[in-house]
């Protein structure tokens, strides 16, 4: 667990991303800000097989640039890595603005990386990992991510509002990850995001094993999503917090 704040950091915190390890393939999901700091803590950065974007909102993809950055310019005693880039549709514009933005060139992100453009319906290998994507409702296209190994899954929940297909996908899954935005729910006619109740709600309703909340400011309180969640889902439930380990297998999360 790199980063776990929503769409600000918390205090020494950073917003989502989540290193993945399994299948021999160093992954991470998401590089929201503050994410390639946190990442450099735990692996050298240059060992990142692939990393893996659930949608295009700016706390999900920002550290790409600094990510890019330690690629192109740190000095190399041989080539320099080009780790593959998972995208969803739009990525390549987006990727530019991102440069554009940063006072870089629109290819600054490209140059690092070798992107390619997934298609929700279809899943994909990261070497021994099987990668599966289903669209969850957000204020733009984002999509649910599994990585599965052998027996064991894993699903990120990415950012979003209530959702069957999301219940579906992660029917009986290892961990699910799940956003905890909000304290108190949208108007129905505008979700984008979850409370730690009905994420609670959607885990007892595809029987997971683990359900781990991320995505809610420190403000809000590990204690009270947990306990909020809890009235919904009888399973065990976690807060998520930087530095904490879930490892599947052997040896349940």
């Amino acid at each position: 667990m790199l980063g776990k704040s929503p769409a600000w950091q918390d205090a020494n915190g950073a917003c989502s991303g989540y290193l993945v390890e399994g299948g021999g393939q160093v992954v991470l999901l998401d590089c929201g800000s503050g994410v390639f700091a946190k990442l450099r803590t735990v692996v050298d950065y240059e060992t990142v097989d692939a990393v893996v974007i659930s949608h295009l909102h700016a706390d999900h993809i920002l550290d790409l640039v600094t990510f890019a950055s330690g690629i192109r310019y740190r000095p190399w005693a041989g080539e320099a890595p080009r780790p593959r880039l998972i995208a969803p549709p739009g990525a390549r514009e987006a990727f530019a603005s991102l440069g554009t933005g940063g006072g870089m060139t629109a290819d600054h992100i490209e140059l690092a990386f070798a992107l390619s453009i997934y298609d929700p319906a279809q899943p994909l290998a990261l070497g021994g990992l099987a990668v599966r994507f289903q669209p969850v409702p957000h204020y733009i296209p984002a999509n649910a991510v599994e990585f599965a190994e052998g027996g064991a899954r894993f699903t990120f929940g990415a950012d979003c509002g209530p959702s069957e297909e999301l219940c579906a996908f992660a029917a009986g899954t290892d961990l699910l990850i799940a956003e905890a935005t909000l304290p108190e729910p949208e108007a129905p006619d505008d979700r984008g995001h979850l409370t730690a109740f009905e994420a609670g709600e959607h885990a007892a309703r595809a029987g997971v094993k683990h359900l781990v909340l991320t995505h809610f400011a420190a403000e809000l309180g590990a204690d009270r999503v947990v306990a909020e969640a809890a009235r919904a889902f009888d399973g065990r439930v976690s807060a998520a917090h930087e530095g904490a380990i879930y490892e599947l297998g052997d040896r349940q999360a």
